[in-house]
């Protein structure tokens, strides 16, 4: 064979082995040749095209810039486009920060909190300060908020007390269930009852589970919770034989009020599991002239204070004399 044809022969098999190979063969040259020596950047995050430049990738020295000028090795398809295998759904988030400098945020404390974690995965350490910011800022809107269920029926409130790990105080205020008329004070004490309701609600937020009730027979009863049963209930609402018709009274018995729901503190996390805790806590039953006991579950018992329940005039003119009858 000439020189010549020999050359001919070697040049063909180079041309053909260059044809035959494929663009890149390993990762290093694929990631040279795919971002150091261009401005756009193709990026697939899990299925989520993003479409961006080197430059906005590069603001913050984060994985995203160790990526672009060759710290970190990347794959990248047949088509260019940069895989990162990672969910792409808060991905524009993070782009829209390096591109800004400041980006909102989104307002639900689980997204938010997605959010985060993409960031600190990417090391953009702007993004992971401002979402830590607002982070913090949520928590104290929800430390300072003070939710109050409303019950809605009786099968809800069995599930609601069984399931709380708290002690529960339970305000049953329902107005409208009424024979007779209110006494002129009625009113009043109503009012009364609920700001004391809200004003406990506020001084023991986080450790009682308070809850509403506008669907009851009575009108106005406080119930006492602990482990799951009733601890004791204050009636507040009586009936007052006039001369010639019934009226429902309202009472605002505030200290007793007050006094079972610090009693009810005994509950908290689990502190009547000791040795005699409920059964001193029991023991107070058999205080107060005004308490009706039922037994329940054996020795546990229920405290229900009821005030004057039954008022009777008597009518023998201007001395006359008021008989209570419990």
């Amino acid at each position: 064979m000439s020189a010549e044809a020999s050359v001919g022969s070697a040049a063909a098999d180079s041309v053909q082995s260059t044809v035959s190979q494929p663009a890149f063969h390993n990762t290093d040259e694929l990631r040279s040749r795919g971002l150091l020596g261009s401005k756009y950047v193709k990026i697939n995050v899990g299925g989520s095209l993003h479409y961006t430049t080197v430059q906005t990738l590069s603001k913050e020295d984060s994985l995203l810039r160790s990526i672009c000028n060759g710290g970190t090795e990347v794959t990248i398809d047949a088509e260019g486009w940069v895989v990162l295998e990672r969910c792409g759904r808060h991905f524009g988030v993070v782009l829209n920060f390096l591109r800004d400098g400041s980006v909102p945020l989104p307002d639900d404390h689980k997204e938010l909190d997605e959010v985060l974690k993409e960031a600190q995965y990417y090391r953009v350490q702007g993004l992971v300060q401002h979402c830590q910011s607002a982070l913090e800022k949520q928590k104290d809107v929800f430390e300072t908020v003070c939710r109050i269920p409303m019950i809605t029926s009786a099968k809800e409130e069995q599930k609601m007390i069984a399931s709380c790990r708290k002690p529960v105080v339970k305000l049953q205020n329902n107005r409208g269930n009424n024979k007779y008329s209110y006494t002129s004070n009625s009113d009043d004490n109503l009012l009364k009852n609920i700001e004391l309701f809200d004003k406990l609600v506020l001084r023991f937020n986080g450790r009682v589970l308070f809850c509403k009730d506008v669907l009851g027979d009575e009108i106005c009863c406080w119930s006492f919770y602990g482990e799951g049963r009733k601890i004791a209930e204050v009636c507040c609402t009586s009936i007052v034989y006039a001369t010639e018709k019934k009226q429902t009274k309202v009472e605002f018995p505030e200290a007793r009020i007050f006094e079972e729901t610090l009693n009810i503190l005994i509950y908290e996390n689990g502190r009547t599991t000791g040795p005699g805790g409920l059964h001193l806590f029991d023991s107070k039953s058999s205080l107060g002239q005004s308490e009706e006991e039922g037994a329940v579950g054996g020795d546990r018992r229920v405290r229900r204070i009821h005030v004057r329940r039954h008022i009777m005039h008597d009518e023998r003119g201007p001395g006359q004399q008021t008989v209570y009858k419990d």
